[in-house]
């Protein structure tokens, strides 16, 4: 039986997709690094899985743009994590769904993490297998990978090969199977399908710099947390770490060592997911939502005004505002104030709101002025037309610490823009006024 392939449009360009199953839900599966629906489709194991999760919801697969059947990222040539929300947002509006369960596994999970906390509306629940946070060790995550000892670095070299010793890290559950070989040459038909060798080290290099730990807290859906205890690729505390800081998360550690989550004892998870899906509270009335903020302002504006007089200076007020309106509509911000000369707005992704400071930056100078901007990605509270919050807070004292041309953002920002090609300079930790704790600052360049 063959799948039914279809496309979604994403500005000029396209996302694969296909359904699979009537269950009474809707549901999102994310991929993990690449993926290829109609290859994987052969795949005997990952067509049980899907047929059995079709029972339970009507389930959505796709490949992110840049993999598998799906067209290529235009200019960065590797999928972000903001292109990649477009890519289910893209899906989700083909089958006019208003919202829908996510389900991420490995490296789908930190792109569910941030869709259910950006766009809370959408999302019924939350389903992560085998994910995580961040990839990399760090001094305050001491369980993540070494660069040179990690099992991707390990996979580089055999990629789209049937690389045996790496599948027996992998999916050691697999070993025991009759058709283990066949298995084997499978998954490597399904990479060579998924992504080029150059591709796949590309999107290597941004998951290992992807970190949506400052995301956890702002999920707001009923959430199921779980993981293999005896995971060779993500060390379980990957997994706990994410139901510690998820509110209100269920977490299930399940026995057994293989990371995709139909490989060997699939009916575990699938138990696991259907209890979930079909018993989990309702979702809560929105009242936070996980947004950027930018704010801006000219800089020098006061003396400005006193040397052109209040006639010219509003004149040249009134272009500086033109200015910055069209760009925020280019770059899909939201203005919520402006006072003075100053803007405040928000971005449902953070590299759009980073690249939209640059370009008020930049546009504002043909008319003589300067800006400073600030940004910060945080939870905000909904207050009709107004968001408020400690994330509006700190994007304002960021802001404050701008110098003439300047955009500097929170290192939280510098975080969830991986792959965008935003390069980023060191600006050191501060104390931001009527903050707790120091943050880490960087100038966008």
């Amino acid at each position: 039986m063959s799948i039914d392939i279809r496309y979604a449009r994403v500005g000029q360009q396209h996302v694969a997709y296909a359904v699979v199953g009537s269950g009474p839900l809707n549901l999102v599966l994310a991929p993990p690094i690449t993926s290829n629906i109609e290859i994987q489709w052969d795949d005997p194991y990952y067509r049980r899985f899907l047929e059995r999760l079709g029972t339970s919801a009507t389930v959505a697969i796709f490949d992110k743009r840049g993999t598998g059947l799906s067209g290529p990222i235009l200019n960065t040539g590797v999928p972000t994590l903001e292109q990649r929300m477009d890519d289910i947002n893209a899906v989700m509006d083909a089958l006019h769904w208003d919202n829908a369960s996510l389900f991420g596994y490995a490296e789908g999970g930190s792109l569910c993490t941030l869709y259910a906390a950006s766009f809370p509306e959408r999302v019924r629940s939350l389903i992560l297998c085998n994910a995580a946070a961040r990839l990399m060790r760090a001094d305050d995550y001491p369980w993540g990978w070494i660069p040179e000892a990690s099992p991707m670095h390990d996979a580089a070299p055999g990629w789209g090969k049937p690389d045996f010793r790496f599948y027996e890290r992998f999916a050691p559950g697999m070993r025991s199977h009759p058709d283990w070989e066949d298995f084997i040459m499978g998954q490597a038909r399904e990479q060579r399908h998924g992504a080029s060798p150059d591709m796949f080290l590309a999107l290597q290099r941004v998951a290992t710099e992807i970190d949506v730990r400052d995301v956890l807290p702002s999920i707001q859906c009923a959430t199921l947390v779980m993981h293999r205890k005896d995971n060779d690729i993500l060390d379980v505390r990957n997994g706990r770490y994410l139901a510690e800081h998820i509110p209100d998360a269920k977490y299930v550690e399940l026995p057994g060592a293989d990371h995709y989550p139909w490989f060997d004892d699939q009916d575990t998870i699938l138990d696991q997911v259907h209890e979930f899906l079909t018993g989990h509270q309702p979702a809560p009335e929105l009242d936070r939502v996980l947004a950027t903020i930018l704010f801006t302002d000219i800089v020098g504006s006061t003396a400005r005004a006193a040397d052109i007089g209040d006639h010219k200076w509003k004149d040249l007020l009134g272009q500086h505002h033109s200015i910055v309106r069209k760009e925020l509509s280019r770059f899909r911000g939201r203005e919520i104030d402006t006072a003075g000369d100053g803007f405040f707005a928000t971005f449902d992704g953070p590299a759009r709101g980073v690249r939209c400071a640059m370009s008020i930056r930049d546009s504002v100078r043909s008319v003589g002025l300067e800006i400073r901007a600030g940004l910060h990605t945080g939870e905000c509270e909904i207050m009709g037309s107004n968001v408020g919050g400690l994330a509006v807070h700190i994007g304002a004292r960021v802001a404050a610490r701008a110098d003439a041309s300047e955009v500097l953002v929170s290192s939280t920002v510098k975080d969830l823009v991986a792959g965008s090609g935003i390069s980023f300079e060191d600006r050191g930790t501060h104390q931001l006024k009527g903050v707790p704790d120091e943050w880490h600052i960087f100038a966008a360049k």
